[in-house]
């Protein structure tokens, strides 16, 4: 099965809040991802802030065309330490 982002939201630190179809929410910290031609510009944390759910792919993208797999993103948010609640917002 492949998991389905519902509901995103860009945190300090180049973190996001994330929930999937099945109900599970998680923190991911995106930090080290940050790198190459297509991610490099999430840096700018205007745009890291533009972060939607895709409707067709049930992922998180931006506006320059970056996205990742929801699968990397379920492993991430499902990895020990990761917050299951839903925090503030950035900028809140």
């Amino acid at each position: 099965m492949i998991p389905r982002i519902v509901e995103v939201k860009a945190l300090d630190g180049y973190r996001l809040w994330l929930r999937f179809h099945n109900g599970a929410s998680g923190t991911v910290d995106l930090t080290a991802e940050l790198w190459g031609p297509m991610f490099e510009p999430l840096k700018d944390k205007t745009l890291f802030a533009q972060v939607t759910v895709h409707p067709e792919l049930h992922t998180v993208t931006w506006p320059n065309g970056a996205d990742l797999s929801p699968e990397f993103l379920y492993q991430q948010a499902a990895q020990p330490g990761a917050a299951a609640d839903r925090p503030q917002a950035a900028g809140r």
